[in-house]
């Protein structure tokens, strides 16, 4: 499965390029081939004569809050430098104020899920290091799911895990569910039927996913080089040809092949069975049997 964010060869040396942050770098040469450094942040400007103001802007709008963030909040502290010290019956006054406020920012059961699923979404999606465009359409995907009535019977934790697992297939990002259930405040079974009723009923189009994702990450878990990488990479694609990857563990072929990879020179760093086990979270005997079929080839 080819890579949303990566284009498809160096315009110099023909190799694979990667994005990294805002530059799109080939993995061979290291030749810098694009750059974005748009800030596609809010604009902080003021149209008075004065030096500008950020507060009059507000917060972007976001769609992992319920109310898209265009909410508003009795704070506590002072403001333009003016003293907030209440006494009295205006404190007492304020702080009723405050709590009925933030009462009305809820106004139905619906609405209350919304703000308990967006903050799970956003504690997972930080904890597993994810973009802000993954948290966005995974709260949009929630969101759908609620639409459709798929919260029946089934636990909100599990939908939000599951949001952010059917969105990391659908963006090709190697996640797998028990990276996901390890952080969760859902188990596997409960994630397992939160996406199985929304790859059902939403059709979403998620496709198998491609080993080759997760040979950055394991790479770097495991302490290889690039060199490892590539010829890991050229593994993956062999099997890929030869049709021996279907319904098998995407992760467990990563790490296979880049144990196979490893013990091919002596200059290159070295790693046992368990610790490519280890990282993907399979079984020994998985990777001696895909390193047995790139023997085969």
């Amino acid at each position: 499965m080819a890579d949303a964010d990566t284009a498809p060869d160096c315009p110099e040396c023909d190799g694979r390029l990667r994005k990294q942050g805002t530059e799109i770098v080939c993995e061979e040469c290291g030749l810098v081939s694009a750059e974005d450094e748009i800030d596609r942040g809010p604009e902080w400007r003021s149209f008075e004569d004065d030096d500008s103001d950020p507060r009059r802007t507000g917060a972007p709008l976001t769609r992992s809050r319920h109310d898209r963030g265009l909410s508003t909040e009795i704070g506590y502290g002072s403001h333009a430098g003016t003293s907030s010290r209440l006494t009295g019956r205006k404190r007492r006054q304020i702080a009723r104020l405050r709590r009925e406020h933030n009462r009305a920012r809820i106004s139905s059961k619906a609405e209350r899920n919304q703000v308990y699923g967006f903050a799970e979404i956003r504690r997972l999606t930080a904890l597993l290091s994810l973009p802000e465009s993954v948290r966005e359409q995974s709260c949009a995907l929630f969101e759908s799911a609620q639409s459709e009535g798929l919260f029946q019977g089934r636990s909100l934790e599990g939908f939000a895990a599951a949001a952010i697992y059917a969105t990391c297939r659908t963006r090709s990002i190697a996640r797998t569910t028990d990276e996901i259930t390890a952080v969760a405040r859902a188990d596997d079974a409960e994630l397992s039927a939160a996406y199985d009723a929304m790859n059902r009923e939403l059709g979403l189009r998620t496709g198998p996913i491609d080993p080759a994702q997760y040979l950055p990450r394991f790479a770097s878990e495991l302490e290889l080089g690039t060199a490892v990488e590539r010829r890991a990479r050229e593994h993956v694609e062999a099997l890929l040809e030869a049709g021996l990857i279907g319904g098998r563990n995407p992760g467990g072929v990563a790490a296979a092949c880049l144990y196979k990879a490893a013990g091919e020179r002596e200059s290159w760093p070295s790693i046992t069975q368990a610790a490519a086990a280890e990282v993907a979270d399979v079984a020994a005997v998985t990777i001696r049997a895909t390193v047995t079929n790139i023997d085969e080839l």
